[in-house]
C-alpha cells in the first residue's frame, strides 16, 4: 500500500518506520527542512514510561486558579477570545474527576509501557546514538506535606504495576550525588527506576536516516501542505505547494496543526496547543551536574542530562499558536536549575526554545481510523509524544493492516 504520512516530527518518523517495516511504500511530508524541528526539537528528553499521566486530574482546576496569582506559575492561561481554547478547557475540566483520571491514566500507562518495549525492539535492530540513559526519573519534593502526596501517587502507580519508591534525602543523594550542595532543600522524592531519557531530535534524525535507506521510502521536506481533498468518503489527494500527492492511505501526524487540516473534512479534533519552553546549556562541572533526569515538583521543571548538555524544560501556556519566547520564562527555568545545581553550567549562556504540545482534554492521543475510509490519525500526544511515539507507530500500523493492536 502507498501511504502518505503528514508530519515529520517524532510521531511521523516512528510511524513511517513502522509502516515501512510492515511492507508499505511511505512518503513523509513536512514543511520544515529536516525531521523533528518543531515540538520534537528540544523537549525535556524524559521517556516517562512509568510517570505517564494525564494532566486532567482531581484538584487541578483549583490549583490552576491559585496559580493565576503566581508570576512564574507552571500553568498560564492567556486572556484572549479564543473559542477553541475555552471549548478545550471545558472538556479538560470535565476530565478532572477521579473516575475519568483513573480511566485516562490506565490508557496512557498501557500505551507507555508498550512503547518502552517497542523502543527497545527498534534499538536492537537500529544502532542509534541519542544520549540514551536508563537511570530512571527522580521527582523532587521540597517539604513533608508535598512528599505525602508522593506516597499517595506511589500507591496509585503500584496499582497499575509500576515499580516505584518514595526516597528519603540520603537515598536521593545516592542516585544524584550533585544534589549534596543543596541537600537541605530536599524532603524526599518519588523515583521510578525503569524510566529513561534521550534526545528526541537525535533519535528522530537517526531513525529517519534508517528509513531513507529503504527503497520504498521517500521524504518531502520543505514542502508546505495546503489542503487535504476528499471525495465520496475518501481522501482523493493531498495538495502541496508544488502540486499534489496521491496514495492509498493518509496519516495525519501534524501535532497542534492537525485540527486546522481536519476541520474542512468535518472532523473536529479536540487538540489544542499547549506551549512549553526549554533551555539547553553546556555542562562545565561534571561533579556538580546531575547524572540523569529530575523534576522539581513544585515548579514542574525537568532537568535532564543529555551527554555533555543539561536540558531544562517546563511550563504550560494556553496561548494559541504563539511561539514568542519571553525572557522571564527562560529565566524562571534557569533559576530552578541554579537553585538545585548552582555550579553545573554557565547559566548566562544557553540555547532557548519553545514548542507547542498537541494536547487532548483527556490526555490520550488520537490514534487510528476516521469516518473517512483512507484517513488515519496519529496525533494529540501532548507532553508524551516522545514517550508514546514508538507504541503509537505500531498501533497505527496494526490498525491500517486490520490487525488487533497489542
Amino acid at each position: 500500500m502507498r501511504i502518505v504520512v503528514l508530519g515529520g516530527g517524532i510521531t511521523g518518523i516512528t510511524g513511517a518506520h513502522a509502516l515501512i517495516e510492515d511492507g508499505h511504500e511511505v512518503i513523509v511530508v513536512d514543511r520544515r527542512d529536516a525531521p523533528a524541528l518543531e515540538t520534537s526539537f528540544a523537549n525535556a528528553g524524559q521517556l516517562s514510561f512509568g510517570f505517564a499521566s494525564p494532566w486532567a486530574a482531581p484538584g487541578i482546576p483549583m490549583r490552576a486558579l491559585s496559580w493565576t496569582l503566581e508570576r512564574d506559575a507552571p500553568l498560564i492561561l492567556s486572556a484572549r477570545f479564543d473559542p477553541a481554547m475555552w471549548s478545550w478547557l471545558i472538556k479538560f475540566v470535565r476530565n478532572c474527576t477521579a473516575k475519568n483520571y483513573q480511566r485516562n491514566k490506565k490508557r496512557l500507562l498501557k500505551l507507555a509501557q508498550y512503547s518502552q518495549r517497542c523502543l527497545h525492539d527498534i534499538l536492537r535492530d537500529v544502532p542509534i546514538a541519542f544520549d540514551h540513559q536508563k537511570r530512571g526519573i527522580l521527582d523532587l519534593y521540597r517539604d513533608e506535606a508535598a512528599l505525602e502526596k508522593a506516597r499517595t501517587d506511589q500507591k496509585v502507580l503500584e496499582r497499575f504495576g509500576i515499580d516505584c519508591q518514595v526516597l528519603d534525602r540520603e537515598r536521593c543523594l545516592a542516585i544524584e550525588p550533585a544534589l549534596a550542595a543543596t541537600h537541605d532543600k530536599i524532603a524526599g522524592a518519588l523515583h521510578i527506576a525503569h524510566d529513561e531519557t534521550g534526545d528526541c531530535r537525535l533519535f528522530a534524525h537517526a531513525l529517519a536516516e534508517r528509513v531513507k535507506q529503504n527503497a520504498r521510502a521517500s521524504f518531502r521536506f520543505g514542502t508546505e501542505i495546503t489542503a487535504i481533498k476528499a471525495k465520496n468518503g475518501r481522501i482523493e489527494y493531498i495538495e502541496v505547494d508544488d502540486g499534489f500527492l496521491k496514495a492509498d492511505a493518509y496519516v495525519v501526524s501534524l501535532g497542534s496543526y492537525s485540527p486546522a487540516f481536519l476541520k474542512p473534512l468535518g472532523i473536529a479534533l479536540p487538540v489544542y496547543p499547549v506551549k512549553g519552553y526549554s533551555a539547553t546549556l553546556s555542562v562545565i562541572d561534571e561533579a556538580a551536574a546531575p547524572r540523569g533526569t529530575l523534576t522539581d515538583e513544585k515548579h514542574k521543571v525537568a532537568m535532564t542530562r543529555l551527554g555533555g548538555r543539561l536540558r531544562l524544560a517546563g511550563f504550560a501556556e494556553l496561548a494559541g499558536h504563539d511561539l514568542s519566547i519571553p525572557e522571564r520564562r527562560l529565566q524562571a527555568l534557569i533559576n530552578v536549575a541554579k537553585e538545585w545545581f548552582p555550579e553545573a553550567a554557565d547559566y548566562t549562556r544557553f540555547d532557548p526554545w519553545t514548542g507547542l504540545r498537541p494536547m487532548t482534554p483527556d490526555g490520550a492521543p488520537a490514534i487510528g481510523p476516521t469516518r473517512i475510509d483512507n484517513l488515519f490519525l496519529n496525533t494529540g500526544h501532548g507532553t508524551l509524544g516522545w514517550t508514546l511515539s514508538c507504541a503509537s507507530a505500531r498501533v497505527l500500523a496494526d490498525v491500517i493492516a486490520n490487525r488487533r493492536p497489542a
